[in-house]
């Protein structure tokens, strides 16, 4: 078990420590259910009951806050960040331990950093290039003249077509698929001819790829991924898209080929992206919306219609579906009312 002292803690993390700088922090812990060596941090005010009666050894707060905490408290202008660097403090992640497991097949073409480590069963093609410290996990498949930047983590399972590119410190979550062909066919009035997808997918540094997560690579032109980007689970990214640096996509996610997302964007949880089309920086997309048009703006954007009971929503759904006549009525009304 790792610990640290909230003085090492205060230190590591820049922050001002008001309290006993030998507290022992062993892990940490939300407000409500953090226990006596736990750390946990408050960065939403309507949570400070909680703050009154946590257990917690010590909170990471706002300065305007400090005095509300029942114990040592770590002063933050921005909590959950602060929180977020803790976190790395305790992280479980794998261990790079240097070598390829016997049960592993690595191609005598391939360039193996003495510092990385191969799991067993994995498969490293020709031409492959793993950088400084890489862990490749078990039953893990790098295609062809894939190249993996240092420090990257590939989780067990993970599938690398051939030509990707992995920036540096990249992490890839379990049976997620980078590289498969986009869907791209062209009917010929009897049959789809496949278009054969001859692009790759390049990936920038300080990505994050959840688990099932699928990203297709380009027909002609590159799929890009660029630095900073964070993709939850199961999320599907077409052929010859483009995604920004340090936007945020959540589980479930559907993206169609050749979308342009710009900066610092949030697609929220199963929302869905036609092709095509394009999201200026800073646009934020609430869960279970459609993008059917390109946005220009930033700011936040909604479709679909709200929740409520399904007898209301059945009554709303033959209102909309009598919108267009209705229309038509109010025109006429109009035209009559303006003749006299």
């Amino acid at each position: 078990m790792r610990s640290f002292s909230l003085g090492e803690i205060a230190n590591q993390l820049s922050l001002k420590l008001i309290g006993d700088s030998r507290c022992e922090i062993t892990g940490l812990g939300t407000l409500s259910g953090a226990q006596a060596g736990q750390l946990s941090f408050l960065s939403n005010p309507s949570y400070i009951r909680q703050l009154v009666a946590t257990q917690a050894s010590a909170v990471i707060v706002d300065q305007r806050f400090a005095d509300a905490s029942p114990g040592n408290v770590l002063i933050s202008d921005q909590p959950y960040v602060s929180f977020a660097y803790a976190s790395e403090l305790f992280s479980s992640r794998p261990i790079v331990k240097p070598g390829v497991h016997e049960t592993a097949y690595v191609s005598p073409l391939a360039k193996i950093s003495s510092s990385a480590h191969v799991g067993a069963n994995a498969v490293i093609e020709d031409g492959v290039e793993i950088g400084d410290n890489v862990f490749v996990g078990p039953g893990t498949v790098i295609g062809r003249g894939v190249v993996l930047g240092s420090d990257c983590v590939l989780h067990a399972n993970v599938t690398l077509y051939h030509s990707v590119y992995l920036g540096c410190r990249v992490c890839v979550h379990s049976n997620a698929v980078i590289g498969a062909d986009g869907f791209g066919f062209a009917f010929d009035g009897e049959k789809n001819i496949k278009i054969q997808q001859l692009g790759r997918v390049r990936i920038g540094n300080d990505v994050d790829i959840g688990a099932g997560t699928t990203i297709d690579r380009g027909t002609i032109e590159d799929t890009v991924i660029d630095q900073g980007v964070k993709i939850d689970n199961q999320v599907q990214i077409g052929h010859n898209t483009h995604v920004g640096a340090h936007t945020v996509i959540c589980g479930c996610t559907a993206i169609a080929g050749s979308a342009k997302i710009g900066k610092f964007c949030v697609l929220g949880g199963a929302s869905g992206m036609v092709g095509h089309l394009s999201l200026a920086d800073g646009v934020q997309v609430s869960a279970m919306s459609l993008v059917s048009r390109s946005i220009t703006e930033p700011g936040a954007y909604s479709s679909g219609t709200g929740q409520m009971k399904l007898s209301d929503w059945k009554r709303a759904i033959v209102r909309f579906q009598q919108l267009d006549r209705m229309a038509r009525r109010l025109k006429e009304l109009e035209r009559l009312t303006d003749k006299n």
